[in-house]
């Protein structure tokens, strides 16, 4: 526990103060608007899966390159010049935007599956399927960019785990609040969505637990993206610097959660940001983010048990 504090006192002690406060006033600009003016559920309706991509590229594209343009314009000696840098900055959220909008391909693959398989499968298939177009274009850039292996801080020499279980059990109380929160139990459990399988299916925990196990690929697909890729990418071109502007990105893809957990993401984003940065590796983080995940799950549950619903 105490090395990561380490790394957080670091990263915090060498950023630009100004920088760091700019950023987070643009955060809170973004979710602000988001929220009030439904910004992500009018990219979700819109009526065709090429317009949706297009929706939230522009959506992620404007919040992580106005992130790096407050960088840039107040810390100067940070500028890259390195066309590379634009070919990723242009192609991190059309990767994240064909990634979130990839549920079409999956509804595709299961249509034909009959009720309530069709439903069922399609959200099982959906994750695995995300992870292999984000692993996919990922490793040709890694490969393009000449990167150092392993890709994607796809490595576990010196990874201890003992850190990120304590960091884990730090979460809990702030996981037990926001289980209160009608808007969290509107959304968790997540498994709720599958409810409707256990008209149909003995014992129901099986294919419960199935659906778990998919769910939590998309932590690994989260981390292998937003740690492993862009923060080690990036770090070639600004140091630890790349850290704010990633962990905004990272924010902007929450504008479709609870507002408590878009807030909390941000600043998430940057404490496993610099988890990373420093150990070169996703494991810790995913530990951190996949645990939080299924105790979401969890609390969810209870949270709906407490209230009788």
């Amino acid at each position: 526990m105490n090395e990561i504090i380490g790394y957080l006192r670091n990263y915090f002690q060498s950023i630009n103060r100004t920088v760091f406060l700019l950023t987070t006033l643009l955060v809170g600009i973004a979710i602000t608007c988001n929220y009030t003016l439904s910004i992500e559920p009018a990219i979700v309706a819109l009526s065709s899966w090429p317009l949706r991509i297009a929706g939230f590229f522009m959506l992620f594209g404007f919040i992580f390159s106005a992130a790096w343009v407050l960088q840039f314009l107040i810390a100067r000696s940070t500028v890259p010049y390195d066309p590379f840098f634009l070919v990723l900055l242009l192609a991190a959220p059309a990767i994240f935007a064909i990634k979130i909008t990839f549920g079409e391909v999956s509804n595709s693959l299961t249509a034909h599956f009959p009720y309530p398989w069709n439903q069922y499968w399609n959200k099982v298939l959906d994750w695995p399927l995300k992870l292999l177009v984000v692993v996919m274009g990922v490793t040709a850039l890694w490969r393009l960019g000449r990167f150092d292996n392993p890709i994607a801080g796809v490595q576990a020499q010196g990874f201890r785990v003992k850190p990120y279980l304590l960091l884990l059990l730090g979460m809990v109380p702030l996981i037990a609040f926001a289980a209160t929160q009608n808007d969290f139990l509107h959304t968790y459990p997540k498994v709720q969505r599958i409810d409707i399988i256990d008209q149909y299916v003995q014992p129901g925990f099986l294919w419960k637990g199935l659906y778990e196990l998919s769910y939590g690929i998309d932590f690994l697909t989260i981390e292998f993206f937003f740690r492993g890729f862009l923060v080690l990418a990036f770090a070639r071109f600004a140091g630890k610097h790349a850290i704010l502007p990633v962990a905004a990105f990272y924010c902007s893809i929450h504008f479709g959660k609870p507002l408590f957990e878009c807030i909390t993401s941000y600043f998430g984003g940057i404490i496993l940001g610099a988890v990373v940065y420093n150990t070169r590796s996703i494991w810790g983080g995913l530990i951190v983010h996949l645990g939080i995940a299924w105790l979401m799950e969890l609390a969810g549950y209870l949270g709906h048990v407490y209230k009788g619903g």
